[in-house]
Order: C-alpha cells, then sequence, then structure tokens
C-alpha cells in the first residue's frame, strides 16, 4: 500500500497588520500576523525583532536645556513653581518627532502667570510636539521664562557629562526609544512535516513613529546589522591552529589586527551599564546617585571604597561583588583606589 505526505508548502513569508489603534497621543498600539515559518523559526525572528525595535529604532529627544542666569540643576526661582531639575525631567518626558537627523534647536518663551505646556515651544520646522499638553513647568507670578531646548535623534539611553556644558546649560538623560513594549507569540498549524508556525507581533509606541513604522525600521536595522558577515574572505581570516604540544601556531595571518578574545570581551563588560547587574533598588539607587552609571565606572572603587559611599553598607558591597562574580566573573579591587 502506498502512502503520500502531504507536500511542504514553498509559500513566502508575508506580514499583514490585523489591528491599528490610537489609544491616546503617547500611545499607539499595532498588532501584526507573518506567516509561515518553519518550526522554530517565529523565535529566531522573534527575539531578534524585539530586541531591535526596542534597542535599535531611533527616537527624538531634548537632550539640553539652557536657562539664562541659573547656575545650579537644583535651584529656584522666584515665580516658578518647580525647581530646574524638576522642568528638565518634565522636558525629557516630551517625545517630538523629528524628519532630520541633524541637531535642532527649540525655544520655551512664555510670560506668566501660566502653566507651560510642550505647545508653548516655538519647534523648528522639521520637528513636531506629538503631545502639546505635556507639561513643563508652572509660571506664579508676572515673570517671563526663556528655555532653549536642544533636540537630537539617537537610540537607547543616554548619560551626559555636566562637565562638558556651560553655565546656565543642563544636560538632560535622554530616553530615545519610541518604541516602549514589544511581545510575540507563536502558533502552529498543519501536521506531520508540513507543520508551519505563524507569529503575532504586538508593538506600542509612544506615538512619535507609528508601530508600522518601527517594525519597518527594526527590520531595516537586522538586516544592515549582519551585513558585513556577507562579504568575508578567506583571506581575511586569521586561523590559528594547537599544535601536539599544546602550543598555539598561526596557520593563517593576513594584515588585519587579530583581537585578544578575553581582552575585547572585558572592554565590552566595562562598557555596561550597571542596570545589567539588576542590583536590589536601594543598592542601584546608592551607586546612581554616586555618579556610577557603568561597570567601568565600578571598577575605579575597591572594596573598602564602596563601603565609603553614601547609604551604601557592606551588605550593598557584598550584593555588587556577587553580581559582579556571577554575570561578568569580574572582582572588585582588593587595594583602595577612589574615596567619593
Amino acid at each position: 500500500m502506498l502512502t503520500y505526505e502531504t507536500p511542504i508548502s514553498t509559500q513566502a513569508i508575508q506580514w499583514k497588520c490585523v489591528e491599528s489603534k490610537t489609544e491616546s497621543r503617547r500611545l499607539h498600539y499595532g498588532r501584526f500576523v507573518v506567516s509561515p515559518f518553519k518550526r522554530g523559526q517565529v523565535s529566531t525572528v522573534g527575539i531578534a525583532m524585539r530586541r531591535a525595535s526596542l534597542e535599535e529604532v531611533q527616537g527624538t529627544g531634548i537632550t539640553c536645556a539652557k536657562f539664562h542666569g541659573v547656575l545650579h540643576e537644583y535651584s529656584t526661582i522666584t515665580g516658578i513653581q518647580e525647581t530646574i531639575h524638576d522642568v528638565l525631567v518634565n522636558l525629557k518626558e516630551i517625545a517630538p518627532r523629528s524628519d532630520s537627523n541633524d541637531v535642532k534647536e527649540a525655544v520655551s518663551s512664555v510670560t506668566g502667570p501660566k502653566e507651560v505646556t510642550a505647545g508653548d515651544t516655538s519647534l523648528p520646522p522639521s520637528v513636531k510636539a506629538i503631545d502639546g499638553s505635556q507639561y513643563i513647568v508652572t509660571i506664579t507670578q508676572p515673570i517671563s521664562i526663556n528655555i532653549a531646548s536642544k533636540i537630537e535623534k539617537d537610540c537607547g539611553y543616554r548619560i551626559e557629562n555636566l562637565n562638558e556644558y556651560v553655565t546656565g546649560e543642563f544636560p538632560v538623560d535622554a530616553v530615545s526609544m519610541p518604541v516602549r513594549n514589544v511581545n510575540y507569540s507563536v502558533h502552529l498549524f498543519g501536521s506531520g512535516r508540513a507543520t508551519r508556525e505563524t507569529s503575532f507581533i504586538e508593538i506600542w509606541t509612544n506615538g512619535s513613529l507609528t508601530p508600522d513604522e518601527a517594525i519597518s525600521e527594526a527590520s531595516e536595522k537586522l538586516i544592515d546589522l549582519p551585513s558585513p558577515f556577507l562579504h568575508v574572505k578567506r583571506e581575511d581570516v586569521s586561523y590559528l591552529y594547537s599544535g601536539d604540544d599544546g602550543s598555539s601556531s598561526a596557520s593563517a595571518r593576513s594584515s588585519s589586527q587579530i583581537y585578544d578574545v578575553n581582552e575585547l570581551e572585558g572592554k565590552l563588560s566595562e562598557n555596561t551599564f550597571i542596570d545589567q547587574l539588576e542590583l536590589p533598588a536601594r543598592a542601584f539607587n546608592c551607586l546612581k546617585k554616586a555618579k556610577i552609571h557603568t561597570i567601568a565606572d565600578l571598577l575605579n572603587y575597591s572594596r573598602e571604597d564602596s563601603s565609603k559611599i553614601r547609604s551604601f553598607g557592606q551588605k550593598s558591597v557584598d550584593q555588587v561583588s556577587k553580581a559582579l562574580r556571577e554575570r561578568f566573573a569580574i572582582e572588585l579591587p582588593k587595594n583602595e583606589l577612589h574615596i567619593n
């Protein structure tokens, strides 16, 4: 008796937007279906798309603000309800949309009494405020306030160095992440060798990009990032073989530089933000207040130095040491290096 197997589908992978809605000016939602995939491919694509959407899609934000006659971030101005620090936090929440990759400038020039919002800001033609009602500051007296802001495009988090700015200029630690969240799910259909997968991808954005724009840009980045591997030539690669006596000898070399893998991994881990340590909130906040943002910053402190950080006790030192050891195989220096 002859048996026939179900033919394997060769249908091209296609996608379609099955739901799109604007929940608010600052929250857009899109749901997409993509199929058919072979078994296991949805997870490969889904994980990559999620990371690319969150980390590689460019967003626009205010990165610097200038106040005339103000010397310190925690200064107060008579007739202004908030401190300068509070105003900077509010500016950080503004989500503009820019059609240009160049640095742009915006100006808020308002006379009170008045509640100042993003809609009161004069923007260049290529920049648009997504939510004009976004709160900035309250002027309680009949005085004028002038805020000059710098607007830039970037990806991910951006931590500025205050020492690089002149008096009256204050950096804003911008979060250039227009995609707020991404989810994907896997659904099987068919049977046997013909089993295929369908993926549903959900994306939420802050309104500066639509979900379909975000998924399109993330896809472009995923295509561009590994493209150098398409052009690798054998003569550009150096191979190291271990001889019978255990010593390493180079069987092929080129003029390209050969990197020490351990050294490269060390440099990458040192430039990692301390968020990756997943520390308890108390220890994490103490390090942030001490201007320790990366693993490299943290390694400037020995165990003894760390215990001298304000509100940072021995328990926190032990937690940091354990996290460094388990996640990056790094130990805090034992000798005293730096005292905060």
